[in-house]
Protein backbone atom coordinates (compact mmCIF):
# COMPACT_ATOMS: atom_id res chain seq x y z
CA UNK A 1 0.00 0.00 0.00
CA UNK A 2 1.20 3.36 -1.25
CA UNK A 3 1.18 6.44 1.08
CA UNK A 4 -1.24 7.91 -1.36
CA UNK A 5 -3.67 4.54 -0.84
CA UNK A 6 -2.78 5.00 2.98
CA UNK A 7 -3.73 9.18 2.91
CA UNK A 8 -7.04 8.18 1.07
CA UNK A 9 -7.77 5.49 3.37
CA UNK A 10 -7.35 7.51 6.44
CA UNK A 11 -9.38 10.76 4.94
CA UNK A 12 -11.78 8.51 4.54
CA UNK A 13 -12.92 7.13 7.69
CA UNK A 14 -12.89 10.13 9.18
CA UNK A 15 -15.15 12.88 9.64
CA UNK A 16 -14.25 14.42 6.61
CA UNK A 17 -14.99 11.70 4.37
CA UNK A 18 -18.46 11.46 6.00
CA UNK A 19 -19.30 14.32 5.38
CA UNK A 20 -18.50 14.33 1.64
CA UNK A 21 -20.03 10.88 1.06
CA UNK A 22 -16.33 9.07 0.20
CA UNK A 23 -16.48 5.48 -0.47
CA UNK A 24 -15.60 3.90 2.36
CA UNK A 25 -17.05 6.22 4.83
CA UNK A 26 -20.05 4.96 5.92
CA UNK A 27 -21.77 7.82 5.31
CA UNK A 28 -25.90 7.47 4.40
CA UNK A 29 -24.83 7.47 0.95
CA UNK A 30 -21.82 7.06 -0.40
CA UNK A 31 -20.00 8.00 -3.66
CA UNK A 32 -19.06 5.28 -5.60
CA UNK A 33 -15.45 5.42 -6.91
CA UNK A 34 -14.43 8.37 -4.76
CA UNK A 35 -10.59 9.36 -3.97
CA UNK A 36 -9.56 11.95 -1.78
CA UNK A 37 -6.49 12.16 -3.96
CA UNK A 38 -8.67 11.66 -6.96
CA UNK A 39 -10.76 14.91 -5.81
CA UNK A 40 -7.50 16.91 -5.37
CA UNK A 41 -6.92 15.92 -8.81
CA UNK A 42 -9.88 17.06 -10.17
CA UNK A 43 -10.22 20.33 -8.49
CA UNK A 44 -6.93 21.55 -9.92
CA UNK A 45 -7.96 20.83 -13.02
CA UNK A 46 -11.52 22.39 -12.82
CA UNK A 47 -9.13 25.21 -11.59
CA UNK A 48 -6.71 25.15 -14.38
CA UNK A 49 -9.88 25.21 -17.12
CA UNK A 50 -11.27 27.52 -14.75
CA UNK A 51 -8.41 30.42 -14.76
CA UNK A 52 -8.55 31.91 -17.53
CA UNK A 53 -11.97 33.78 -15.46
CA UNK A 54 -9.29 35.58 -13.84
CA UNK A 55 -8.19 37.59 -16.50
CA UNK A 56 -11.13 37.63 -18.66
CA UNK A 57 -13.95 38.88 -15.94
CA UNK A 58 -11.33 41.76 -14.77
CA UNK A 59 -10.44 42.76 -18.56
CA UNK A 60 -14.55 42.65 -19.28
CA UNK A 61 -15.70 44.59 -16.28
CA UNK A 62 -12.99 47.03 -16.19
CA UNK A 63 -14.54 48.25 -19.51
CA UNK A 64 -16.97 49.85 -17.79
CA UNK A 65 -14.83 52.20 -15.90
CA UNK A 66 -15.74 50.76 -12.49
CA UNK A 67 -15.65 54.02 -10.55
CA UNK A 68 -13.42 56.15 -12.71
CA UNK A 69 -14.82 59.46 -13.81
CA UNK A 70 -14.35 61.18 -17.42
CA UNK A 71 -15.95 63.99 -19.31
CA UNK A 72 -16.63 62.95 -22.39
CA UNK A 73 -15.56 65.53 -25.39
CA UNK A 74 -16.51 65.27 -29.25
CA UNK A 75 -12.69 64.61 -29.79
CA UNK A 76 -12.76 61.79 -27.21
CA UNK A 77 -16.14 60.12 -26.57
CA UNK A 78 -15.67 57.33 -24.05
CA UNK A 79 -11.98 58.78 -22.70
CA UNK A 80 -10.66 55.85 -24.43
CA UNK A 81 -7.57 58.80 -25.02
CA UNK A 82 -7.11 60.40 -21.52
CA UNK A 83 -4.02 59.12 -20.07
CA UNK A 84 -5.41 59.84 -16.79
CA UNK A 85 -8.80 58.14 -16.94
CA UNK A 86 -7.12 54.69 -18.68
CA UNK A 87 -4.57 55.16 -16.14
CA UNK A 88 -7.34 54.63 -13.65
CA UNK A 89 -9.23 52.40 -15.42
CA UNK A 90 -5.69 49.48 -15.19
CA UNK A 91 -5.76 49.99 -12.25
CA UNK A 92 -9.68 49.05 -11.78
CA UNK A 93 -8.52 46.15 -13.94
CA UNK A 94 -6.00 45.16 -10.68
CA UNK A 95 -8.79 45.35 -8.70
CA UNK A 96 -10.98 43.15 -10.53
CA UNK A 97 -8.28 40.44 -10.81
CA UNK A 98 -8.08 40.27 -7.00
CA UNK A 99 -11.88 40.21 -6.68
CA UNK A 100 -12.81 37.85 -9.50
CA UNK A 101 -10.23 35.14 -7.54
CA UNK A 102 -11.88 35.81 -4.10
CA UNK A 103 -14.98 35.51 -5.40
CA UNK A 104 -14.63 32.41 -7.01
CA UNK A 105 -12.31 30.80 -3.72
CA UNK A 106 -15.56 31.60 -1.47
CA UNK A 107 -17.43 30.67 -3.73
CA UNK A 108 -16.42 27.46 -4.48
CA UNK A 109 -15.41 26.38 -0.82
CA UNK A 110 -19.15 27.17 0.42
CA UNK A 111 -20.76 25.30 -2.49
CA UNK A 112 -18.55 22.30 -1.46
CA UNK A 113 -18.71 22.42 2.11
CA UNK A 114 -23.06 23.16 1.85
CA UNK A 115 -23.76 21.60 -1.18
CA UNK A 116 -21.11 18.69 -1.73
CA UNK A 117 -21.09 18.99 -5.55
CA UNK A 118 -17.84 19.06 -7.69
CA UNK A 119 -18.72 22.30 -8.94
CA UNK A 120 -16.39 25.77 -9.25
CA UNK A 121 -18.20 28.74 -8.82
CA UNK A 122 -16.74 32.39 -10.35
CA UNK A 123 -18.29 35.53 -12.00
CA UNK A 124 -20.41 34.30 -14.97
CA UNK A 125 -19.37 34.81 -18.67
CA UNK A 126 -22.05 36.65 -20.69
CA UNK A 127 -23.64 37.82 -17.43
CA UNK A 128 -20.49 40.27 -17.25
CA UNK A 129 -20.74 41.14 -20.70
CA UNK A 130 -24.28 42.16 -20.69
CA UNK A 131 -23.30 44.11 -17.36
CA UNK A 132 -20.75 46.16 -18.93
CA UNK A 133 -21.62 46.84 -22.31
CA UNK A 134 -25.79 47.15 -21.74
CA UNK A 135 -26.14 48.69 -18.31
CA UNK A 136 -23.01 50.36 -17.27
CA UNK A 137 -22.15 50.98 -21.18
CA UNK A 138 -18.37 51.17 -22.41
CA UNK A 139 -16.24 53.42 -19.90
CA UNK A 140 -19.92 54.28 -18.22
CA UNK A 141 -21.40 55.19 -21.64
CA UNK A 142 -24.91 53.51 -20.72
CA UNK A 143 -27.92 55.03 -18.48
CA UNK A 144 -26.78 53.28 -15.00
CA UNK A 145 -24.03 54.13 -13.10
CA UNK A 146 -20.79 50.98 -12.10
CA UNK A 147 -21.93 51.64 -8.31
CA UNK A 148 -26.34 51.34 -8.86
CA UNK A 149 -25.54 48.44 -11.39
CA UNK A 150 -23.65 46.42 -8.53
CA UNK A 151 -26.58 47.53 -5.99
CA UNK A 152 -29.17 45.37 -8.14
CA UNK A 153 -26.60 42.31 -8.33
CA UNK A 154 -26.80 42.61 -4.60
CA UNK A 155 -30.66 42.74 -4.47
CA UNK A 156 -30.73 39.92 -7.21
CA UNK A 157 -28.90 37.49 -4.70
CA UNK A 158 -31.14 38.36 -1.73
CA UNK A 159 -34.42 37.80 -4.11
CA UNK A 160 -32.82 34.40 -4.95
CA UNK A 161 -31.72 33.17 -1.45
CA UNK A 162 -35.53 33.73 -0.88
CA UNK A 163 -36.37 31.86 -4.16
CA UNK A 164 -34.18 29.07 -2.95
CA UNK A 165 -35.47 28.95 0.88
CA UNK A 166 -39.25 28.43 -0.66
CA UNK A 167 -37.92 25.71 -3.40
CA UNK A 168 -39.45 27.75 -6.05
CA UNK A 169 -36.04 27.33 -7.54
CA UNK A 170 -35.87 23.70 -7.32
CA UNK A 171 -39.26 23.77 -8.83
CA UNK A 172 -38.72 24.70 -11.95
CA UNK A 173 -35.73 22.36 -11.98
CA UNK A 174 -38.14 19.49 -11.42
CA UNK A 175 -40.80 20.70 -14.05
CA UNK A 176 -38.60 21.19 -17.12
CA UNK A 177 -39.03 18.39 -19.06
CA UNK A 178 -36.48 14.76 -19.13
CA UNK A 179 -35.48 14.94 -22.84
CA UNK A 180 -34.81 18.88 -22.42
CA UNK A 181 -32.76 18.25 -19.28
CA UNK A 182 -30.66 16.26 -21.38
CA UNK A 183 -30.45 18.11 -24.03
CA UNK A 184 -28.93 21.07 -21.62
CA UNK A 185 -26.08 19.44 -20.91
CA UNK A 186 -25.57 18.49 -24.75
CA UNK A 187 -26.07 22.27 -25.51
CA UNK A 188 -23.43 22.76 -22.87
CA UNK A 189 -20.89 20.87 -24.39
CA UNK A 190 -21.70 22.29 -27.78
CA UNK A 191 -21.50 25.47 -26.17
CA UNK A 192 -18.22 24.74 -24.67
CA UNK A 193 -16.91 23.72 -27.93
CA UNK A 194 -17.83 26.59 -29.30
CA UNK A 195 -16.04 28.74 -27.03
CA UNK A 196 -12.85 26.42 -26.75
CA UNK A 197 -12.29 27.10 -30.99
CA UNK A 198 -12.51 30.69 -30.17
CA UNK A 199 -9.54 32.95 -30.05
CA UNK A 200 -10.78 35.13 -27.00
CA UNK A 201 -10.83 31.94 -24.64
CA UNK A 202 -9.78 28.80 -26.85
CA UNK A 203 -7.31 28.18 -29.54
CA UNK A 204 -8.38 30.53 -32.71
CA UNK A 205 -9.70 27.77 -35.40
CA UNK A 206 -12.88 29.91 -35.76
CA UNK A 207 -13.49 33.95 -36.42
CA UNK A 208 -15.92 36.20 -37.34
CA UNK A 209 -16.69 36.47 -41.39
CA UNK A 210 -19.09 39.37 -41.85
CA UNK A 211 -20.87 37.15 -44.27
CA UNK A 212 -21.44 33.77 -42.71
CA UNK A 213 -21.18 35.50 -38.85
CA UNK A 214 -18.26 32.25 -38.55
CA UNK A 215 -15.54 30.98 -40.60
CA UNK A 216 -12.59 28.86 -40.18
CA UNK A 217 -9.67 31.29 -38.75
CA UNK A 218 -6.25 30.53 -37.36
CA UNK A 219 -4.64 34.06 -38.41
CA UNK A 220 -2.10 35.95 -36.95
CA UNK A 221 -3.08 39.00 -34.95
CA UNK A 222 -1.73 41.41 -37.30
CA UNK A 223 -3.97 39.78 -39.76
CA UNK A 224 -7.01 40.37 -37.73
CA UNK A 225 -8.98 43.34 -38.45
CA UNK A 226 -10.54 45.49 -35.84
CA UNK A 227 -13.42 43.79 -35.89
CA UNK A 228 -11.99 40.75 -35.59
CA UNK A 229 -12.11 39.45 -39.09
CA UNK A 230 -9.09 37.80 -40.51
CA UNK A 231 -7.61 39.66 -43.60
CA UNK A 232 -5.14 36.57 -44.64
CA UNK A 233 -2.76 34.15 -43.16
CA UNK A 234 -5.54 31.75 -42.08
CA UNK A 235 -4.61 28.52 -40.73
CA UNK A 236 -1.24 30.37 -39.94
CA UNK A 237 -1.13 31.15 -36.35
CA UNK A 238 1.34 29.31 -34.52
CA UNK A 239 -0.92 29.74 -31.11
CA UNK A 240 -3.60 27.67 -33.26
CA UNK A 241 -1.66 24.87 -33.71
CA UNK A 242 -0.29 25.03 -30.02
CA UNK A 243 -3.40 24.60 -28.97
CA UNK A 244 -4.09 21.51 -31.60
CA UNK A 245 -1.22 20.02 -29.73
CA UNK A 246 -2.54 20.63 -26.69
CA UNK A 247 -5.96 18.91 -27.93
CA UNK A 248 -4.01 16.08 -29.25
CA UNK A 249 -1.94 15.67 -26.29
CA UNK A 250 -5.29 15.35 -23.88
CA UNK A 251 -7.02 13.05 -26.34
CA UNK A 252 -4.24 10.75 -26.64
CA UNK A 253 -3.11 10.70 -23.04
CA UNK A 254 -6.66 10.17 -22.23
CA UNK A 255 -7.12 7.13 -24.50
CA UNK A 256 -4.16 5.58 -22.55
CA UNK A 257 -6.34 6.49 -18.91
CA UNK A 258 -3.10 8.57 -17.83
CA UNK A 259 -4.49 10.30 -14.96
CA UNK A 260 -4.60 14.38 -14.68
CA UNK A 261 -4.67 13.68 -18.59
CA UNK A 262 -6.42 17.31 -18.89
CA UNK A 263 -4.24 19.09 -16.44
CA UNK A 264 -0.87 17.97 -17.85
CA UNK A 265 -1.78 19.35 -21.30
CA UNK A 266 -2.76 22.52 -19.90
CA UNK A 267 0.22 22.94 -17.38
CA UNK A 268 2.59 21.80 -20.82
CA UNK A 269 1.23 24.43 -23.57
CA UNK A 270 0.90 27.19 -20.94
CA UNK A 271 4.75 26.75 -19.69
CA UNK A 272 5.75 26.28 -23.47
CA UNK A 273 3.86 29.57 -24.51
CA UNK A 274 5.71 32.05 -21.78
CA UNK A 275 9.08 32.84 -23.11
CA UNK A 276 9.26 35.85 -25.00
CA UNK A 277 11.78 34.72 -27.66
CA UNK A 278 9.77 32.26 -29.54
CA UNK A 279 6.70 32.84 -31.65
CA UNK A 280 4.16 31.34 -29.75
CA UNK A 281 4.59 33.50 -26.33
CA UNK A 282 1.88 35.06 -24.60
CA UNK A 283 3.69 37.76 -24.07
CA UNK A 284 4.56 39.54 -27.49
CA UNK A 285 6.82 42.80 -27.74
CA UNK A 286 3.55 45.01 -28.03
CA UNK A 287 2.84 47.98 -25.10
CA UNK A 288 -0.05 45.21 -24.20
CA UNK A 289 2.31 42.57 -23.93
CA UNK A 290 4.55 44.56 -22.37
CA UNK A 291 1.95 45.15 -19.51
CA UNK A 292 1.32 41.77 -19.51
CA UNK A 293 5.07 40.38 -19.04
CA UNK A 294 5.97 43.56 -16.30
CA UNK A 295 2.70 41.63 -14.00
CA UNK A 296 3.67 38.18 -15.02
CA UNK A 297 7.44 38.75 -13.31
CA UNK A 298 6.23 40.11 -10.29
CA UNK A 299 5.39 36.45 -9.34
CA UNK A 300 4.21 36.82 -6.03
CA UNK A 301 2.04 40.10 -5.11
CA UNK A 302 -1.20 40.91 -3.13
CA UNK A 303 -2.62 44.00 -5.01
CA UNK A 304 -4.78 46.24 -2.28
CA UNK A 305 -8.50 46.99 -3.89
CA UNK A 306 -9.16 50.55 -3.75
CA UNK A 307 -11.50 51.40 -6.53
CA UNK A 308 -13.99 48.66 -6.51
CA UNK A 309 -14.65 46.96 -3.14
CA UNK A 310 -17.88 47.75 -1.66
CA UNK A 311 -18.98 50.60 -4.10
CA UNK A 312 -22.63 50.68 -3.96
CA UNK A 313 -25.32 53.25 -5.04
CA UNK A 314 -28.98 52.14 -3.70
CA UNK A 315 -30.47 54.76 -6.03
CA UNK A 316 -32.85 52.84 -7.57
CA UNK A 317 -35.40 55.40 -9.03
CA UNK A 318 -34.71 54.93 -12.47
CA UNK A 319 -36.82 52.39 -15.02
CA UNK A 320 -33.45 51.33 -16.31
CA UNK A 321 -31.80 49.44 -13.24
CA UNK A 322 -34.92 47.69 -12.94
CA UNK A 323 -34.98 46.33 -16.84
CA UNK A 324 -31.06 45.61 -15.72
CA UNK A 325 -32.52 43.66 -12.41
CA UNK A 326 -34.95 41.63 -13.96
CA UNK A 327 -32.63 40.63 -16.85
CA UNK A 328 -30.06 39.30 -14.24
CA UNK A 329 -32.41 37.63 -12.53
CA UNK A 330 -34.25 35.64 -15.40
CA UNK A 331 -30.89 34.81 -17.43
CA UNK A 332 -29.11 34.21 -14.05
CA UNK A 333 -32.31 31.68 -12.54
CA UNK A 334 -31.87 29.80 -16.83
CA UNK A 335 -28.19 29.94 -16.86
CA UNK A 336 -27.19 28.62 -13.00
CA UNK A 337 -30.14 26.10 -12.70
CA UNK A 338 -29.18 25.03 -16.58
CA UNK A 339 -25.44 24.40 -15.40
CA UNK A 340 -25.81 23.15 -12.30
CA UNK A 341 -28.19 20.39 -13.97
CA UNK A 342 -26.04 19.65 -16.22
CA UNK A 343 -23.38 19.25 -14.12
CA UNK A 344 -25.15 16.87 -11.45
CA UNK A 345 -26.39 14.79 -14.24
CA UNK A 346 -22.45 14.55 -15.71
CA UNK A 347 -21.59 13.32 -12.21
CA UNK A 348 -24.61 11.11 -11.69
CA UNK A 349 -26.22 12.59 -8.54
CA UNK A 350 -29.85 13.05 -10.41
CA UNK A 351 -32.67 11.33 -9.54
CA UNK A 352 -35.82 9.93 -11.04
CA UNK A 353 -38.11 12.76 -10.16
CA UNK A 354 -35.61 15.70 -11.99
CA UNK A 355 -33.92 16.83 -8.71
CA UNK A 356 -30.16 16.71 -7.59
CA UNK A 357 -28.86 16.02 -4.87
CA UNK A 358 -28.53 18.93 -2.12
CA UNK A 359 -29.95 21.12 -5.00
CA UNK A 360 -32.00 23.40 -2.31
CA UNK A 361 -27.73 24.47 -0.48
CA UNK A 362 -26.21 24.59 -4.06
CA UNK A 363 -29.42 27.17 -5.07
CA UNK A 364 -29.12 29.05 -1.35
CA UNK A 365 -25.34 29.11 -1.94
CA UNK A 366 -25.45 30.40 -5.12
CA UNK A 367 -27.72 33.31 -3.80
CA UNK A 368 -24.96 33.69 -1.17
CA UNK A 369 -22.32 34.38 -3.58
CA UNK A 370 -23.75 36.47 -6.02
CA UNK A 371 -24.34 39.15 -3.26
CA UNK A 372 -20.54 38.31 -2.18
CA UNK A 373 -19.23 38.87 -5.52
CA UNK A 374 -21.12 42.15 -5.70
CA UNK A 375 -19.67 43.72 -2.56
CA UNK A 376 -16.24 42.96 -4.25
CA UNK A 377 -17.52 45.18 -7.69
CA UNK A 378 -17.95 41.97 -9.80
CA UNK A 379 -21.22 40.53 -12.12
CA UNK A 380 -23.17 37.72 -10.72
CA UNK A 381 -21.54 34.70 -9.80
CA UNK A 382 -22.69 31.66 -11.01
CA UNK A 383 -21.57 28.00 -11.43
CA UNK A 384 -19.06 26.93 -14.02
CA UNK A 385 -19.60 24.74 -17.28
CA UNK A 386 -15.56 24.32 -17.13
CA UNK A 387 -16.67 22.09 -14.07
CA UNK A 388 -16.96 19.23 -16.75
CA UNK A 389 -13.57 19.28 -16.82
CA UNK A 390 -12.54 18.49 -13.40
CA UNK A 391 -16.17 15.67 -13.14
CA UNK A 392 -14.19 13.85 -16.40
CA UNK A 393 -10.73 13.70 -14.30
CA UNK A 394 -13.20 12.00 -11.41
CA UNK A 395 -14.32 14.69 -9.58
CA UNK A 396 -17.60 13.52 -7.67
CA UNK A 397 -17.83 15.24 -4.23
CA UNK A 398 -17.30 18.86 -2.99
CA UNK A 399 -13.73 18.15 -1.63
CA UNK A 400 -13.28 19.19 -5.70
CA UNK A 401 -15.04 22.19 -5.35
CA UNK A 402 -12.65 23.06 -1.89
CA UNK A 403 -9.33 22.08 -4.07
CA UNK A 404 -10.58 24.31 -7.04
CA UNK A 405 -10.84 26.91 -4.49
CA UNK A 406 -7.97 26.57 -2.86
CA UNK A 407 -6.64 27.01 -6.68
CA UNK A 408 -7.89 30.64 -6.05
CA UNK A 409 -6.47 31.17 -2.72
CA UNK A 410 -2.94 30.24 -4.33
CA UNK A 411 -3.87 32.58 -7.23
CA UNK A 412 -4.56 35.64 -4.72
CA UNK A 413 -0.61 35.89 -3.88
CA UNK A 414 0.30 33.98 -7.53
CA UNK A 415 -2.05 35.98 -9.82
CA UNK A 416 0.42 37.04 -12.23
CA UNK A 417 1.37 33.40 -12.74
CA UNK A 418 -2.68 32.31 -12.90
CA UNK A 419 -3.65 35.01 -14.47
CA UNK A 420 -0.97 34.14 -17.41
CA UNK A 421 -2.41 30.85 -18.99
CA UNK A 422 -3.16 30.97 -22.84
CA UNK A 423 -6.52 30.95 -24.42
CA UNK A 424 -4.89 28.07 -26.43
CA UNK A 425 -3.89 26.13 -23.33
CA UNK A 426 -6.99 26.07 -21.56
CA UNK A 427 -9.15 25.95 -25.15
CA UNK A 428 -8.65 22.43 -25.54
CA UNK A 429 -9.87 21.05 -22.23
CA UNK A 430 -12.89 23.08 -23.28
CA UNK A 431 -13.33 21.30 -26.75
CA UNK A 432 -12.32 17.72 -24.89
CA UNK A 433 -15.31 18.12 -21.83
CA UNK A 434 -17.64 18.99 -24.48
CA UNK A 435 -17.20 16.17 -26.25
CA UNK A 436 -17.75 14.32 -23.14
CA UNK A 437 -21.12 16.14 -22.18
CA UNK A 438 -22.82 15.83 -25.99
CA UNK A 439 -22.30 11.84 -25.05
CA UNK A 440 -26.09 12.15 -23.17
CA UNK A 441 -27.48 13.16 -26.81
CA UNK A 442 -28.07 8.98 -27.14
CA UNK A 443 -30.30 9.26 -24.40
CA UNK A 444 -33.00 11.69 -25.54
CA UNK A 445 -36.37 10.25 -27.11
CA UNK A 446 -36.18 10.78 -30.70
CA UNK A 447 -39.04 9.08 -31.45
CA UNK A 448 -41.54 11.23 -30.49
CA UNK A 449 -41.30 14.59 -32.30
CA UNK A 450 -42.83 16.58 -28.85
CA UNK A 451 -39.93 15.16 -27.06
CA UNK A 452 -37.09 15.29 -30.25
CA UNK A 453 -37.67 18.55 -31.57
CA UNK A 454 -37.86 20.98 -28.29
CA UNK A 455 -34.50 19.21 -26.86
CA UNK A 456 -32.89 20.06 -30.53
CA UNK A 457 -33.83 23.18 -29.97
CA UNK A 458 -32.62 23.67 -26.78
CA UNK A 459 -29.17 22.06 -27.69
CA UNK A 460 -28.75 24.19 -30.76
CA UNK A 461 -29.56 27.35 -29.56
CA UNK A 462 -27.29 27.42 -26.98
CA UNK A 463 -24.10 27.75 -28.62
CA UNK A 464 -25.71 29.77 -31.37
CA UNK A 465 -26.73 32.61 -29.25
CA UNK A 466 -23.76 32.28 -26.83
CA UNK A 467 -25.99 31.32 -24.14
CA UNK A 468 -27.54 29.01 -22.11
CA UNK A 469 -30.67 30.40 -20.92
CA UNK A 470 -31.73 31.24 -24.20
CA UNK A 471 -31.42 27.38 -25.09
CA UNK A 472 -33.52 26.23 -22.23
CA UNK A 473 -35.85 29.48 -22.12
CA UNK A 474 -36.26 28.48 -26.32
CA UNK A 475 -37.04 24.54 -25.53
CA UNK A 476 -39.09 25.09 -22.89
CA UNK A 477 -41.38 27.80 -24.98
CA UNK A 478 -41.29 25.14 -27.99
CA UNK A 479 -42.14 22.34 -26.09
CA UNK A 480 -44.87 23.85 -24.74
CA UNK A 481 -46.38 25.07 -28.12
CA UNK A 482 -46.09 22.05 -29.28
CA UNK A 483 -47.56 20.00 -27.38
CA UNK A 484 -49.70 22.10 -25.90
CA UNK A 485 -51.52 22.33 -29.38
CA UNK A 486 -51.73 18.23 -29.88
CA UNK A 487 -52.96 18.20 -26.15
CA UNK A 488 -55.96 20.94 -27.38
CA UNK A 489 -56.71 19.27 -30.09
CA UNK A 490 -56.77 16.57 -28.50
CA UNK A 491 -59.38 17.12 -25.41
CA UNK A 492 -61.54 19.30 -29.15
CA UNK A 493 -62.21 16.25 -31.20
CA UNK A 494 -62.80 14.34 -28.09
CA UNK A 495 -59.40 11.83 -28.68
CA UNK A 496 -60.32 11.91 -32.74
CA UNK A 497 -57.26 13.59 -34.10
CA UNK A 498 -54.18 12.99 -31.65
CA UNK A 499 -50.67 11.57 -32.10
CA UNK A 500 -49.05 8.90 -31.69
CA UNK A 501 -48.37 9.00 -27.80
CA UNK A 502 -46.99 5.42 -27.58
CA UNK A 503 -43.67 6.73 -27.56
CA UNK A 504 -44.28 10.23 -25.85
CA UNK A 505 -41.92 10.62 -22.84
CA UNK A 506 -43.56 10.55 -19.36
CA UNK A 507 -41.63 12.25 -17.54
CA UNK A 508 -44.09 13.82 -15.21
CA UNK A 509 -45.05 10.90 -13.15
CA UNK A 510 -41.64 10.77 -11.55
CA UNK A 511 -41.69 14.84 -11.41
CA UNK A 512 -44.65 14.98 -9.69
CA UNK A 513 -43.89 11.55 -7.19
CA UNK A 514 -42.74 13.84 -4.70
CA UNK A 515 -44.15 17.01 -2.54
CA UNK A 516 -42.70 20.13 -4.29
CA UNK A 517 -43.50 21.71 -0.72
CA UNK A 518 -39.51 22.38 0.72
CA UNK A 519 -38.61 19.28 3.49
CA UNK A 520 -38.63 22.33 6.19
CA UNK A 521 -42.09 23.30 5.50
CA UNK A 522 -42.74 20.24 5.75
CA UNK A 523 -41.08 19.32 9.04
CA UNK A 524 -43.00 22.74 10.21
CA UNK A 525 -46.35 21.35 9.31
CA UNK A 526 -45.79 18.15 10.33
CA UNK A 527 -44.59 19.68 14.29
CA UNK A 528 -47.42 21.93 14.12
CA UNK A 529 -50.07 18.63 13.74
CA UNK A 530 -47.96 16.71 16.32
CA UNK A 531 -47.01 14.22 14.02
CA UNK A 532 -43.66 12.36 13.81
CA UNK A 533 -41.37 13.70 10.02
CA UNK A 534 -39.68 11.24 8.46
CA UNK A 535 -36.41 13.48 6.99
CA UNK A 536 -35.52 10.70 4.26
CA UNK A 537 -39.23 10.18 2.94
CA UNK A 538 -38.26 11.81 -0.42
CA UNK A 539 -34.91 10.13 -0.61
CA UNK A 540 -33.65 10.34 -3.96
CA UNK A 541 -32.51 7.44 -5.94
CA UNK A 542 -29.58 7.17 -8.40
CA UNK A 543 -27.65 4.59 -10.01
CA UNK A 544 -25.92 3.23 -7.74
CA UNK A 545 -28.07 2.78 -5.26
CA UNK A 546 -29.46 -1.15 -4.70
CA UNK A 547 -32.70 -1.83 -3.68
CA UNK A 548 -33.30 -5.64 -2.58
CA UNK A 549 -35.91 -6.73 -2.50
CA UNK A 550 -37.06 -9.27 0.42
CA UNK A 551 -40.15 -11.16 2.24
CA UNK A 552 -40.18 -8.97 5.22
CA UNK A 553 -40.17 -5.39 2.29
CA UNK A 554 -37.54 -3.60 0.12
CA UNK A 555 -33.90 -2.53 1.56
CA UNK A 556 -32.39 0.48 -0.22
CA UNK A 557 -28.63 0.66 0.09
CA UNK A 558 -27.49 4.30 -0.43
CA UNK A 559 -24.04 3.31 0.73
CA UNK A 560 -22.86 2.14 -3.00
CA UNK A 561 -22.03 -1.65 -1.25
CA UNK A 562 -22.81 -4.18 -3.44
CA UNK A 563 -25.21 -6.29 -2.81
CA UNK A 564 -23.72 -9.45 -2.00
CA UNK A 565 -22.63 -7.38 0.98
CA UNK A 566 -25.70 -6.27 2.38
CA UNK A 567 -26.94 -9.76 1.88
CA UNK A 568 -24.59 -11.50 3.97
CA UNK A 569 -24.79 -8.91 6.42
CA UNK A 570 -28.83 -8.89 6.80
CA UNK A 571 -28.73 -12.28 6.57
CA UNK A 572 -30.66 -11.98 3.32
CA UNK A 573 -28.25 -13.87 1.28
CA UNK A 574 -30.83 -17.33 0.78
CA UNK A 575 -33.86 -15.21 0.45
CA UNK A 576 -32.71 -12.54 -1.98
CA UNK A 577 -35.01 -12.52 -5.27
CA UNK A 578 -33.73 -9.95 -7.14
CA UNK A 579 -31.66 -6.74 -7.79
CA UNK A 580 -32.72 -3.66 -9.61
CA UNK A 581 -30.62 -0.55 -10.22
CA UNK A 582 -32.70 2.47 -10.52
CA UNK A 583 -30.90 5.44 -12.11
CA UNK A 584 -32.14 8.98 -13.25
Amino acid sequence: MTWIDTLNSAIAHSFIGRHFQLEGSGARRERKGTLFSTEIRAGLTTFFSMAYIISVNSSIISDSGGTCVCEFTEADPVCSLNEDYMSCVYQVKLDLIMGTTVIAMISSILLGVFANLPIGMAPGMGLNAYFTYTVVGFHGSGKVSYETALAAVFIEGLIFFVLSIFGIRQWLARIIPMSIKIAMGCGIGLYLCFIGVQKSAGIGLVSLDMSTLVTLGGCPTEALSAEGVCQWGRMESGTLYMGLLGLVMMAILLMYRVRGAILISIIFIAITSWPRVNKVTYFPYTPQGDLMFDYFKKVVTVHKMEHTLGRFDFNLTGKDIWIALITFLYVDIMDTTGTMYSMARYGGFTDKAGDFEHSTWAFMTDAITITIGSCFGSSPCTAFIESGAGIAEGGRTGITAIATAFGFFVSIFFSPIFASFPPWSTGPALIIVGSMMTSGIRNINWDYPGDAIPAFITLAIMPFTYSIAYGVIGGIISYVIINGFAYVLDKATGGYIRPDYSQREDWWTAAMSRSFVPTWIQFLIAKSRGQSFDWHKDEYEFEDDVKLETPTGVITNHSGISQDNISARQDFTSKAEKTEYYGS
